[in-house]
This record gives C-alpha cells, sequence and structure tokens, in this order.
C-alpha cells in the first residue's frame, strides 16, 4: 500500500518524464499591427497592434466574443485580416500583399479540442508534422517528446483509450516536435476538470520554458492568466482594453471592465471631489479625475478589513446578513447604514466569529486602498 504522501503526491501531478529533455526551439516575434477583422460587415477585431515577445508567454484574456480565438487563427494563417499586419522576427507574414499559409508560418497549433487523428496511434499523431525528417529521426523525435509529456510507454494507443489530460499531452507533444519558433494554444485546459487543470497548467508551463518556444495561450480565465502570462492581453468587443503583466493588470486596471474581469465588485455611482472620491463606504484617492465628473467607484470583495463593532472602531457599521463557507473563505453580504445596497465582502475562514457571521452583532467593515478604484463613468 502506498503512503498517504505518495498517494496525495500521485493525486496531484501525473508523470511527466524528465525535465529539461523537450529540446529548444528557436524563438520569434509575433506581432500584430492595427490588425481589423470582420464577417459581412460585423467588425470582430478593431485596430488591434501588440507584440508577443520571442521565448515569453503571452495570454489572450477577454470573454466570450472578444476576439481572443480569431486572433490565434490570423496568427496561424487560418483566417486572413481585413487590414493591418501579422510579422514574425519583423518580417511581413500576413498583410495586403503578402498572406503565407499556417504550414510556411513555422508556429505550432494546439487546439481546444486537442484534433488529434483517431486513426493514428500516438507515435504517429506527434510524429505527424515530421515529414521533413527521414523516417528514424522523425520516430526518434516524435518518442523523445512522447517521453517528455510521460507517454513514452502508451505510443500504440489510440486518442480514444487516453483521459483528456492524456490527450491534451498529446497535443502538447505534437504541437513541439517540430521544434517551433511561435506556438498558439487555444483555451488548451477547457475541458479539464479544476484538480487536473492546475497540473496541467503548472507541466505545461514547465515544458514552454524548457522549449523557449514563444508561446499565445488564449484563455477566458483570469486566474490562468495570472499564472501563466508573462504578459497578459485584455480583449473586450474586439479591442485591446489593457496590455502588461498580472500585476499591472490587477493591481492597476486602467477601467472599471479590466477591474470587474478580475474581481467581484461592489460599485457605486459616485461625484468626485478635490483628490478623492466620497463613497457610501469611506473616501477613495481620484486624483487624475476632475472634480464634479460623475465616477464608477469600485470595491473588491476581498479587500475589506472586517471586525466586531466596538465604540473605538473606525469604518461603516453594519450587520452581516448572509454568510457563505468556501473551504478557504467566507463569502458575505453585509447590510450597512451609509448605503441601501447591501456589501458583498470576502474573508479569510475561521476571522470571525460565529456570531459575527450568524448576524447576531455588528461589524466594521473599512475598504483597503489597494483594492478600491475610481474610474470615470461609462
Amino acid at each position: 500500500m502506498k503512503s498517504p504522501l505518495k498517494f496525495a503526491e500521485t493525486l496531484r501531478r501525473p508523470a511527466w518524464g524528465t525535465p529539461n529533455t523537450a529540446g529548444v526551439s528557436i524563438p520569434r516575434e509575433l506581432a500584430f499591427q492595427n490588425v481589423d477583422f470582420q464577417i459581412e460587415g460585423t467588425p470582430i477585431l478593431s485596430d488591434v497592434s501588440l507584440q508577443a515577445e520571442a521565448s515569453k508567454v503571452t495570454c489572450l484574456l477577454g470573454p466570450s466574443g472578444s476576439g481572443k480565438t480569431t486572433l490565434l487563427r490570423i496568427a496561424a494563417g487560418m483566417e486572413r485580416q481585413s487590414s493591418g499586419t501579422v510579422q514574425l522576427d519583423k518580417t511581413t507574414v500576413g498583410g495586403p500583399e503578402v498572406f503565407l499559409p499556417p504550414e510556411q508560418r513555422g508556429v505550432g497549433l494546439v487546439f481546444q479540442d486537442y484534433a488529434l487523428f483517431p486513426h493514428l496511434d500516438l507515435l504517429a499523431n506527434v510524429s505527424f508534422g515530421l515529414a521533413h525528417l527521414g523516417r528514424g529521426e522523425r520516430k526518434k523525435q516524435a518518442l523523445h517528446m512522447l517521453e517528455r509529456v510521460g507517454l513514452a510507454d502508451r505510443t500504440g494507443d489510440y486518442p480514444h483509450q487516453l483521459s483528456g489530460g492524456e490527450q491534451q499531452r498529446v497535443a502538447l507533444a505534437r504541437a513541439l516536435a517540430p521544434r517551433p519558433g511561435v506556438l498558439l494554444m487555444d483555451e488548451p485546459f477547457s475541458g479539464l476538470d479544476s484538480r487536473l487543470r492546475d497540473t496541467m497548467r503548472e507541466q505545461t508551463l514547465a515544458v514552454l520554458r524548457e522549449t523557449r518556444a514563444t508561446s499565445v495561450i488564449v484563455t477566458h480565465d483570469p486566474e490562468e492568466a495570472l499564472r501563466m502570462g508573462d504578459k497578459i492581453v485584455l480583449l473586450h468587443l474586439g479591442k485591446v482594453e489593457q496590455i502588461g503583466t498580472g500585476r499591472e493588470l490587477y493591481g492597476a486596471p486602467n477601467s472599471l471592465f479590466a477591474a470587474a474581469f478580475f474581481s467581484e465588485l461592489n460599485i457605486f455611482d459616485c461625484v468626485a471631489g478635490n483628490g478623492f472620491t466620497e463613497t457610501p463606504m469611506g473616501k477613495i484617492m481620484s486624483t487624475p479625475i476632475e472634480r464634479g465628473a460623475h465616477v464608477a467607484a469600485a470595491i473588491r470583495v476581498g479587500a475589506f478589513n472586517i471586525e466586531r463593532h466596538k465604540k473605538s472602531s473606525d469604518g461603516v457599521r453594519g450587520r452581516v446578513l448572509s454568510a457563505q463557507f468556501s473551504g478557504d473563505h467566507e463569502h458575505l453580504r453585509v447590510g450597512v447604514t451609509t448605503c441601501d445596497q447591501p456589501i458583498y465582502a470576502r474573508v479569510e475562514a475561521g476571522s470571525l466569529d460565529e456570531d459575527v457571521l450568524s448576524g447576531k452583532v455588528d461589524v466594521v467593515l473599512k475598504p483597503r486602498a489597494e483594492g478600491s478604484f475610481v474610474f470615470p463613468a461609462v
């Protein structure tokens, strides 16, 4: 029988072969310049410009319909933009005068449904993009990648014999076997359960670091983008909303949409004061905004200090209306004396007494500056 520790380890991460054996690609920079894309006159992408730096992981993040997958297909050469250019290492591969097909761009693709060939075994699937090599070298390189993703003992199996996580690993091996300069991944972890998804992200990122391939990952999951991306491009309605590191987008969102995409918010309609905005929960700094302007003040649900009410307490008084336990946290709905709308808050589980959570005694809420924002009203 396995020890509890060894059993827990098998649950956390499947075997992924020996690290640092994936082989190294020659990374390439991918750039979009003023890219538009329309379908029958309906704009899908509008004036999109961005760079995916060589050897880095860039996450295209946004809700459904924001244009993420379309942009990925344009990069691969599977769609042609209506205007603008696509460049690889400053060489145009898609534009008004030039349009290279996918097989001439030197990019690897991992689709959302993995798109493995059902009639081919794993070795043949991974060998598919290696037709330029001799038979022996083709087999050697395919086996090498299957070994790296921990499936060297399954070479004769077929895709239908694999779990979803194993299929994802084969798709990754197939895409990386030709050692592409750019790897494009479209929602690669969306079909996996939450426990497996975490492990797959961690292990995939390790392989990407080893190969040094420039990677562009499409995702609608902000946590995934924060954990994987060296840079995040947030898209909204076909336009670039904000570009930066995860810390930059989370800590300094440039719009209410950007702030709300990364966390739940309490939002208040307010009027800006002289360097600050008065909200039902107290003052929030709003220096760049003109005094008297209508604004949206936002406070993250996890940005409150909450404690039992005392005579000396500093903050807004209220009472817990409901509490939902989710393991690490309590999710609260709080009625406060300064506002008609309930305030939503999240605190660490165990940080508040049961009589507070049940609404028997009052609490005091005070928002923290790092989770409070003011944006011009839309």
